[in-house]
């Protein structure tokens, strides 16, 4: 019996294996919609740069500060034009969080939901993974 090909494939090697990434950090709509505001109060800076810094019972605290370049070691996550940089040492610690904003009664601010987070102080302000 003779079979007819229908359908051909060959296989080709590629140097670099693409997969689907997700960014290191996301950002809730709150939170975009607060970086914008905070970015029109500093039209000189081009995004807000997320770190962390040894301190705090638990070993570490996330640190944030606006950016007026990208530094040469910063991941850049760009969600809904903005720019957020995360300094080398911190990337480790942020990936996978959602970064949201939050506003209550007594307080206000950046709470970062960070899936890797092994302990956290009794206050909230210092974590380790």
């Amino acid at each position: 019996m003779a079979s007819s090909r229908l359908i051909s494939a060959s296989v080709r090697a590629i140097g670099k294996r693409l997969t689907p990434q997700r960014a290191a950090v996301v950002l809730t709509p709150t939170a975009v919609n607060h970086v914008k505001v905070l970015m029109q109060e500093q039209p000189s800076m081009v995004g807000l740069r997320v770190g962390v810094k040894t301190r705090g019972c638990n070993g570490q605290s996330y640190t944030l500060e606006y950016a007026s370049e990208k530094a040469t070691d910063d991941e850049e996550v760009v969600q809904d034009g903005l720019k957020i940089f995360i300094s080398r040492k911190a990337l480790m610690h942020v990936i996978g969080t959602e970064m949201d904003y939050t506003e209550e009664q007594m307080s206000s601010g950046f709470v970062f939901n960070n899936p890797n987070i092994k302990g956290t102080c009794g206050c909230g302000e210092s974590f380790n993974v």
